[in-house]
């Protein structure tokens, strides 16, 4: 027996079954073939809203990771000026330099006020090495061996507190539309 509206053939039997299969919801024609149900709302993908301010989370080996809210500088103008003549940084703040290449980057400490770690960061978002306790006030330059594409300073002693060393993995989270960061906000950057 058969009821009205459902597949008449065993080709229309089996394209409903692969569609209920599947998850989609099904419909017949009078004529008795299945189409997909347009009446039915669609399944909402949610994924979690972006960060209103950008942020890097560090991860080494064996420690919990540890988030620090940044600024991000990406011109020559803004990492010249980095954070000179500035009093406090918050204990889970710092500054994320954006190069264009990766190379080696030198530091220096003109002007600024607070002693702070540099971490050389990598085009694959590893810690190529870190300077610690940078003192405040000189001209003298600050690296480590090796080309970085990226430097994040931070306050000073935040590197030995989290147990962060060489190779160190690094996630960068660019913020939202609301933010205020200058990272693309659509995507992380590992």
């Amino acid at each position: 027996m058969f009821a009205t509206g459902l597949p008449t053939s065993r080709w229309q039997l089996t394209l409903g079954c692969a569609l209920a299969l599947a998850g989609v919801s099904c419909r017949t024609t009078t004529t008795g073939e299945a189409q997909p149900n347009t009446s039915q709302e669609k399944t909402k993908v949610t994924t979690a809203p972006a960060p209103a301010v950008p942020r890097v989370e560090l991860t080494s080996p064996g420690q919990e990771p540890v988030s620090v809210t940044v600024e991000v500088v990406e011109t020559d103008a803004a990492r010249q000026r980095g954070l000179m003549h500035r009093k406090h940084l918050a204990p889970d703040a710092g500054m994320l330099f954006i190069f264009d290449r990766e190379e080696q980057h030198n530091f220096w400490m003109h002007n600024t006020l607070i002693p702070l770690d540099m971490l050389f960061i990598k085009s694959d978002w590893t810690v190529l090495g870190i300077v610690e306790n940078a003192e405040p006030l000189t001209d003298q330059l600050r690296s480590v061996p090796g080309a970085s594409k990226y430097v994040l300073e931070v306050n000073a002693g935040f590197s030995r507190r989290h147990g962060l060393q060489a190779g160190t993995t690094v996630r960068y989270i660019p913020a939202g539309p609301a933010g205020t960061g200058t990272g693309n906000g659509t995507e992380e950057r590992r």
